[in-house]
């Protein structure tokens, strides 16, 4: 039985970060106009914010939650196709890893949580102090707070140290960035003498800003934990730098509460990151350079504050322009570094793709593609920038495993159908992955042309062997190698949702796969643990709305999943082999309860929805026999409803038993009428009693015509089948069988599906139920 990985922490309400948000904007704009004063709002404002903020980081600094056991992670390993001994291995090895990293991402966010709280007294004493120690207090507390974050930020889990040119490139890019955030204070400042306080910390705080963005825009992809604790330190401290300027300048109170909005989003953004560190970031080289603008950034920022400065001051200084033409040379030092990181890109993979070639021989695109690994396909996939990766999984037909010859000519299929840039590998004896450049439209071509080339029959002596196909695509762009591996493997395994498709990648797919896991986990023993149980849906007489039967309907009481309907429960019982074991208690359960009901002098059908595997089985008709008899119960009372969708492909067989069923005297009811002229047609070969309708037939005729349900009444009335409308969910349609001539109806408009007690209380509202 397939096990599933430790399911990911729940994503925390947002509720809590939108009530505290709006209510420090009430207190901000009441700051700002005067309608309480200026400290006291900045406290208010920020108050809210930092509780959340700092009670969400002591939380993750507390022990937390219970790693999975040996055993669970020996199972998932080796459901996932290593062998016991290497599973016990390197079972052992990332459980110690795992708990280093969890101590080590306690201690940081203690830290984290310590700098928080700082920042966050920090404003609240300013209303409890005088307005000549406000300013110590403040940049007090910026220095405090900075040191903390700056403690934490290094303490990191998944920090890699840079090479030489990545640290040129970062240096680079946080000298275009500083200087321009320099220009920019200067330009904003009042005009006059500036505060020596507000010149060093401006200053200060805008190289500050800019390693910390630089750091935040370089390590989104690879560490987005990480890049959310940068740019909530840059947020906090930049909130500090502007109270200690506002200060030193002696602002007017009401421009206090303007530093709440960066310090509030900087202390949530702290907790978030710092809770996605918790989660686990595997450290690893980045995939591709994060798309900083190093142009665009410095460039906009120094114009908008020149601009700002141009349209108040008229002119600018000597000192403002060498400041301002400061900002050219790291741009341009910058922008020459990345085309040089470009051409280098380029040349590795031109060279490794030509090694590939002349490895794989000039007949390669006719061999089997095993010479590219998995370990030298995750190393091209490092050298390229964009794309997408294909995972193909080929199985049996029928669950047979594919020969070998078979296998051969897959592979070389899959070869022959990929592009002349595109990079074949062998993850497994039946698993290939290629590689392409191609964008998303024409990747998803490329699935659809493999998919129909692979699903072609193949020859061999005696007959010819057919394969199943699943394709799964992923995005190569901007993701780590592994992380693009496991999400086209998930999608590849959309396989269980519906078989021989290709099934791009997304958030929701993945959280539909681990239903599925969870429910194959959990529905083995349901039945024996007590969790199966039923509801019945009253069937009625139209003409006077009185009672004549019920409808039988499968809940899964789930302790673990909550409450599972058939739609989702039967085709996972189907893949687990459950579906004769759960029918069996479903028949039992249903004459059980009907043999209750008939002790009452209550003359009702039950019926019960049958699937046709169940049907298809030798003794079903022998097992239904032996259930009524078990319970004394009339066999004209049970019905017996199968499907008319399914019926067309098993018709022999599902003609054979339900003659067996009519033949001990239970009768039968074909659901889910489509009134097609297949359907037609074949409804003179079934032998039914009812026959159950949408109330889609109920309508009025198009062109003047009658509807369609007088077509099916009258073919009913010949045939002697009775007509129940389901699915009535207003007076309207009920009003539309009555008049239609149908004599049953079933739907929520009469009455909804409900357990037996309440059933059985409705049913004392009337006083006969004989029919």
């Amino acid at each position: 039985m397939p096990v599933p990985p430790p399911a990911a922490p729940r994503r925390r309400p947002v509720l809590p970060d939108v009530v505290v948000s709006l209510a420090g904007a009430a207190f901000l704009l009441a700051g700002v106009a005067g309608v309480l004063p200026g400290p006291a709002a900045a406290a208010l404002a920020v108050a809210g914010g930092f509780a959340l903020a700092c009670v969400r980081l002591a939380w993750l600094a507390g022990p937390g939650p219970q790693q999975p056991g040996p055993q669970q992670a020996l199972a998932f390993r080796c459901h996932a196709g290593e062998t016991t001994d290497t599973a016990l291995a390197h079972g052992a090895t990332t459980t110690g890893r795992r708990a280093r990293r969890a101590a080590l991402s306690r201690r940081v966010a203690a830290i984290l949580d310590s700098a928080v709280l700082v920042a966050g007294l920090t404003v609240a004493v300013l209303p409890l102090s005088d307005a000549a120690h406000r300013l110590p207090v403040a940049l007090a507390g910026l220095c405090l707070t900075g040191a903390l974050h700056v403690t934490a930020l290094l303490r990191l889990p998944g920090r890699s140290r840079l090479s030489g040119p990545e640290l040129v490139r970062r240096t680079v890019d946080v000298l275009a960035l500083g200087v321009s955030l320099v220009f920019a204070g200067w330009m904003l400042l009042p005009g006059g003498p500036v505060p020596a306080v507000a010149g060093v910390v401006a200053a200060g705080g805008a190289v500050v800003l800019a390693v910390l963005a630089v750091a935040a825009v370089a390590e989104r992809r690879r560490r987005p934990g990480a890049a959310r604790c940068h740019a909530g330190a840059a947020l906090t401290l930049g909130g500090l730098t502007l109270l200690v300027v506002l200060l030193a300048y002696g602002a007017p109170d009401r421009a206090l509460p303007l530093v709440a909005a960066p310090l509030v989003a900087g202390a949530l953004l702290t907790a978030a990151g710092a809770r996605r560190t918790s989660g686990g970031e595997r450290p690893g080289r980045d995939v591709a350079p994060a798309a900083w603008p190093r142009l665009t950034a410095p460039a906009g920022i120094a114009a908008l504050a020149a601009g700002i400065h141009l349209g108040t001051a008229g002119e600018f200084s000597t000192a403002a322009m060498a400041l301002g033409l400061a900002v050219i040379p790291p741009i341009m030092m910058g922008e020459l570094l990345a085309a040089a990181d470009q051409r280098r890109r380029v040349q590795r993979l031109a060279a490794r793709e030509a090694w590939l070639r002349r490895r794989l021989g000039p007949d390669a695109r006719a061999a089997e593609p095993v010479p590219l690994t998995r370990a030298e396909l995750v190393r091209a996939m490092a050298e390229r920038s964009g794309g997408a990766l294909l995972v193909v999984d080929l199985h049996g037909v029928g669950g047979a495993v594919p020969e070998g010859p078979v296998l051969t000519e897959a592979a070389r299929r899959l070869r022959a159908g990929s592009g002349t840039h595109d990079l074949v590998a062998r993850l497994g004896d039946t698993e290939y992955a290629v590689l392409t450049d191609a964008g998303p439209v024409l990747a998803y071509a490329l699935g659809l042309r493999l998919l129909a080339a692979l699903a072609e029959p193949y020859p061999r002596p005696g007959g010819v062997a057919r394969l199943g196909v699943s394709v799964g695509l992923a995005e190569t762009g901007g993701g780590d190698p592994e992380d693009v591996l496991r999400q086209a493997d998930l999608a590849r395994r959309a396989v269980q949702l519906g078989r021989d498709r290709v099934e791009w990648y997304d958030a929701y797919l993945e959280e539909q796969l681990v239903r599925r896991l969870d429910l194959e986990r959990e529905l083995p023993g349901a039945v024996a643990r007590g969790e199966l149980d039923l509801v019945y849906q009253p069937v009625v007489a139209l003409a006077d709305r009185m009672p004549v039967g019920t409808e039988a309907l499968l809940r899964w009481r789930s302790p673990a999943l909550g409450t599972v309907l058939p739609a989702e429960l039967l085709p996972v019982a189907a893949d687990l082999d459950l579906t004769g074991e759960i029918g069996r208690w479903v028949l039992d359960r249903a004459c059980r309860q009907l043999a209750a009901w008939s002790e009452g002098g209550r003359e009702l059908w039950m019926a019960v929805n049958v699937t046709p595997r169940e049907l298809a089985a030798p003794d079903f008709v022998a097992r239904t026999a032996t259930a009524l008899a078990a319970y004394d119960v009339v066999p004209e009372r049970l019905v017996v409803e199968v499907a008319e969708p399914v019926v067309g492909g098993e018709l022999s067989t599902v003609v054979a038993r339900l003659a067996g069923l009519r033949s001990i005297g239970v009768r039968i009811a074909l659901d889910d009428f489509r009134a097609e002229h297949a359907s037609l047609a074949q409804l003179r070969r079934l032998p039914i009693d009812l026959l159950k309708v949408g109330p889609h037939l109920v309508g009025p005729g198009g062109d003047g015509q009658r509807p369609l349900i007088d077509v099916v009444a009258n073919l009913a009335d010949r045939l002697g089948v009775e007509l129940v409308v389901e699915e009535l969910e207003s007076e309207g349609q009920v009003a539309g069988a009555r008049r239609a001539g149908c004599r049953y109806g079933q739907g929520f408009a009469l009455a909804r599906p409900a357990t037996a007690e309440r059933v059985e209380a409705w049913f004392e509202e009337y006083p006969s139920t004989a029919r």
